[in-house]
């Protein structure tokens, strides 16, 4: 295979030795490169010494590397060896395109997008399983993507991919490339959001024509990909999602989870493409009534005539959490963490639905700006100081269905290592608190 001769005996150089910079590494070694690594991190220095990868400062020497292998959470215009980056942008690569060199032969789908990027992969795996495809889903949503690589069965990929992978991927392409929505996010990396979009766009740049981009034309931020399809003159069959055209299939879908306004346009992006690889509706619908959701996205804890618990603790922006707004009532919503760079917060269309908001996390100041003039608030600065607020707040309230949801729009980082985290000791809580001593 070209793939396995074209590294072998070049020098390769890793830069970020997470979890995705360690899984390049040891595919290059497989493909009999000379591989050396660095990590700004002292700490993840230190581990990666027991890897047997030789930590050098490569940028030192100008033409001691072929191949620079950036992680994805490394940003060029800000790591301390941005000049060397910048002379050498060339060299650079990332796993997407290793990924793509190995698996050229595999049909690859990828997904992007701010919101239900997991979801959709997983919706799209579970139809393609159900049909008795051979499925690996990878990327953000679990494994890394190299590490499934070289498998002896012959496999559908489905690829979760954020914007950090696609802005210094040049040669990663997959046969179904799907953006599914854009909103403001990760602007603090990506400046503004014509970059944001330019850069997401990016997963149909290396298309032919035999290959089919997926875009969502009620999407304002969507809409403008389009023009950059006629500027870049790409290749690829592009195929417009309007949500309205999965109506027929929601009335034969006998599952709660597809009530939701996010759920039902990441339903007709699976749709989209399940069609596209020949599937019949009676195996989709199949699939679709079995589906369960995943963890930590509208994730329903507890539910019974009086109360519904909620854990949405994935959505980190207000975006993401305006989507749970839209779709309970009498909500008692916990909300805060590390706010996103210039994320807004717009109420007017759900604050009636909202009795009151408890605000978490460290930087409580951003969350009274942004809800002050609209809706009630308590300053609760931990989720477990939150729950009990709305244990005494519900005692006072009325005898209707009441839902307590934790949807923080903000990241997790301030109090947690992650949103599942975050999720799991919210869940934790809840049950000890509601089902043991409300008696509800």
């Amino acid at each position: 295979m070209f793939a396995l001769q074209k590294y072998q005996n070049k020098k390769i150089a890793i830069y970020g030795m997470g979890i995705t910079g360690c899984s390049a590494a040891k595919a290059f070694k497989k493909l009999n490169a000379e591989v050396v690594c660095w990590d700004d991190n002292k700490k993840i220095r230190k581990k990666i010494k027991n890897l047997n990868f030789p930590l050098i400062k490569f940028w030192l020497n100008q033409n001691l590397i072929d191949i620079v292998v950036i992680s994805p959470g490394i940003d060029i215009g800000k790591c301390k060896i941005k000049n060397y980056l910048k002379k050498n942008s060339n060299k650079i690569i990332t796993d997407l395109d290793l990924f793509f060199e190995l698996n050229k032969d595999a049909l690859i789908i990828s997904i992007t997008g701010t919101n239900g990027k997991s979801t959709t992969c997983k919706i799209i795996e579970k139809i393609l399983k159900t049909a008795r495809y051979n499925v690996k889903t990878v990327g953000n949503i679990g494994n890394p993507i190299l590490s499934s690589s070289k498998l002896k069965k012959k496999y559908i990929f489905i690829l979760e991919v954020s914007s950090y992978q696609l802005q210094y991927s040049r040669l990663f392409r997959s046969k179904h490339a799907a953006i599914l929505n854009i909103s403001p996010d990760h602007l603090e990396r990506h400046k503004n959001i014509k970059n944001y979009i330019k850069i997401k766009s990016r997963i149909f740049f290396a298309q032919n024509s035999s290959d089919y981009s997926y875009i969502n034309l009620t999407n304002k931020y969507s809409r403008s990909i389009k023009n950059i399809f006629k500027a870049q003159k790409l290749k690829s069959k592009l195929i417009s999602i309007n949500k309205p055209s999965c109506n027929f299939l929601l009335k034969k879908i006998n599952n709660k989870y597809f009530k939701s306004k996010g759920n039902i346009e990441n339903l007709t992006f699976a749709y989209k493409i399940a069609k596209n690889l020949k599937i019949n509706d009676k195996i989709i619908i199949k699939a679709l009534n079995k589906f369960k959701g995943l963890p930590h996205r509208q994730e329903i804890i507890f539910s019974n005539k009086k109360l519904l618990c909620i854990n949405d603790s994935k959505a980190t922006s207000f975006d993401a959490s305006l989507q749970s707004l839209s779709n309970y009532n009498n909500i008692y919503w916990i909300v805060g963490g590390l706010p996103k760079y210039q994320d807004y917060f717009y109420l007017k269309n759900v604050k009636k639905k909202i009795v009151k908001a408890y605000v978490i996390g460290k930087n409580t100041s951003f969350f009274k700006k942004q809800i002050r003039n609209d809706i009630p608030y308590t300053i609760s600065k931990n989720i477990r100081n939150a729950i009990n607020n709305i244990y005494k707040d519900l005692e006072l309230s009325g005898n209707s269905k009441r839902t307590i949801l934790l949807s923080p729009a903000a990241a997790s980082f301030d109090q947690f290592n992650n949103f599942e985290n975050r999720g799991i000791y919210f869940k934790n809580l809840i049950i000890k608190k509601f089902k043991q001593k409300l008696n509800v």
